[in-house]
């Protein structure tokens, strides 16, 4: 049976800057074929031109889906899911979806369309990820413009507008994998930890907080994060339900400086390990320490022919063995990926001890 295609979701409010790190990661997909949907509201379809417009090889006009029939939570049967299987029914599909919601449509109901008949046997939610507007937030802002986000609400008569925006906001974290807080170059050094700290303790545990600037985040940090989040609802509980908007945060100031070099990766080698879940256990350990993004890699397990494979995002380790070691070195090969500032040797020693 072929792997399920991952799909992540982009949530976040009007302005937060989702479209930016969309179109960031389209620019810097390192050769992944990625579709994406749209979930536009009204007649604009501003998201679909920018990001169309964007003369990036690996994502070409049929790459780009939009929905505009309203909230997307809404309309589950009639739009999204005959739009996943034509994309899954291509001869050849993408290799990952990114599907923007427009900022007032509730993920949890998203998330739960994945188990469809179906498209639930081919596709699977990768992570969902949660853009927020550092400067806005820190201010007890939901949005840098609040109206804005309320005139959108009331344009969509299927919407609650009633619920107060902190509670979309709180939907938005609940259902969250990866909280990254945009525009992160408006805050002071301090302002930025703070907001981190208190979005994590809001979160629940495991999730990851990232800050980004213009949504310069690195293909390898937004994508691959392998949650299978449909599997995982109850955990991602709604405070309420159902909402609304439309996204307008396009910064067309494309020369900024891409900011990778807020991350970094590097390779820890070492022999043998005797006992796999204990490895596992002391994977999970530094990734907790040393505050870790993602670490991958394989290991070889004295007294085992297989290699075994690693995948950690955040504390979470999965491990399974994949194939005979053959005529290559038994050895163990893991790449550590984590924000700028990682003590490498510290790594490198807990790693290997």
């Amino acid at each position: 049976m072929p792997a399920k295609i991952p799909a992540t979701v982009v949530t976040g409010f009007l302005g937060a800057g989702k479209t930016t790190l969309i179109r960031h990661m389209l620019e810097n997909a390192e050769g992944k074929r990625i579709a994406l949907i749209i979930n536009e509201f009204g007649d604009l379809g501003v998201d679909g031109d920018i990001l169309k417009g964007c003369g990036i090889e690996t994502c070409t006009e049929e790459d780009v889906v939009e929905l505009s029939n309203g909230c997307i939570c809404c309309t589950v049967a009639d739009d999204f899911i005959p739009t996943m299987e034509s994309l899954l029914g291509r001869d050849n599909p993408p290799d990952h979806i990114v599907i923007e919601t427009s900022g007032l449509a509730l993920p949890q109901p998203l998330v739960r369309a994945f188990n469809w008949p179906g498209i639930s046997t081919r596709v699977t939610v990768d992570g969902v990820v949660t853009v927020v507007d550092g400067k806005a937030v820190s201010a007890g802002q939901f949005a840098h413009n609040v109206a804005a986000v309320d005139a959108q609400r009331k344009q969509d008569e299927n919407l609650d507008h009633e619920t107060p925006l902190s509670e979309l906001f709180e939907d938005q974290i609940a259902c969250a994998d990866m909280i990254v807080v945009n525009k992160a170059d408006l805050l002071a050094e301090g302002e930025a930890d703070q907001l981190r700290a208190r979005l994590k303790a809001e979160a629940r545990d495991g999730v990851q907080v990232v800050t980004a600037t213009m949504g310069a985040l690195p293909v390898s940090v937004l994508l691959g994060q392998g949650v299978g989040a449909e599997a995982d609802l109850e955990a991602r509980h709604e405070v309420h339900h159902h909402h609304h908007d439309h996204d307008d945060d396009h910064d067309h100031d494309h020369e900024h400086a891409h900011g990778h070099d807020e991350f970094e990766s590097f390779v820890v080698e070492r022999g043998e390990v005797a006992d796999a879940s204990a490895f596992a256990e002391q994977v999970s350990e530094v990734i907790r320490t040393h505050n870790i993004l993602r670490l991958k890699g394989f290991a070889s397990v004295e007294g085992k022919p297989m290699r075994l494979t690693l995948q950690a995002v955040g504390p979470r380790v999965d491990t399974y063995y994949d194939r005979p070691f053959g005529t290559e070195p038994r050895s163990t090969r893991l790449v550590v990926i984590g924000e700028a500032g990682l003590d490498a040797a510290a790594i490198d020693a807990a790693l290997k001890a």
